[in-house]
């Protein structure tokens, strides 16, 4: 079993390497999957993204708040199976605002600073997941369950 020192290393390093994940949000019991522009608080316990909220997604956060984010660095190569890694995040969404609102605009912008006119429009809402669960898979089927917020 990885030590958590390593596996926050690995957390780090698929994070700052990648810009997307799919975010699974449901309505009416039905998911529903879209790719986010994402980035994460230093710890680890927050992921964020943006939206409009004229989205579907952002109708069925504000549903239901209870979603999953998947972010991996596949290549779309057979070597995937022995070199990816995935990681899925449980947690809960809600929009920020206010003074936190800025602090994670300026966290957002440092890995996305292209999508600045977008996140300052007004019909843009930043969005934070309270993680709650992390699983970690490497070689396609070694999972390790991590335990963020009680």
């Amino acid at each position: 079993m990885k030590e958590l020192k390593t596996i926050k290393k690995d957390l780090k390093g698929l994070f700052e390497s990648q810009p997307l994940a799919v975010l699974a949000t449901q309505s009416d019991g039905q998911p529903y999957t879209s790719l986010v522009a994402f980035s994460s608080s230093k710890d680890f316990k927050q992921l964020y993204f943006a939206t409009t909220r004229a989205t579907r997604k952002y109708a069925n956060l504000l549903a239901s708040p209870q979603v999953s984010l998947l972010i991996d660095n596949r290549s779309n190569k057979p070597s995937d199976f022995r070199w990816a890694m995935a990681v899925t995040a449980l947690g809960q969404a809600q929009e920020i605002k206010g003074e936190k609102a800025k602090r994670v605009t300026k966290l957002y912008l440092a890995k996305h600073p292209h999508l600045e006119e977008f996140l300052t429009s007004p019909t843009c809402a930043l969005v934070g997941v309270e993680v709650r669960t992390y699983y970690l898979v490497t070689r396609f089927q070694d999972v390790i369950e991590v335990q963020v917020t009680p």
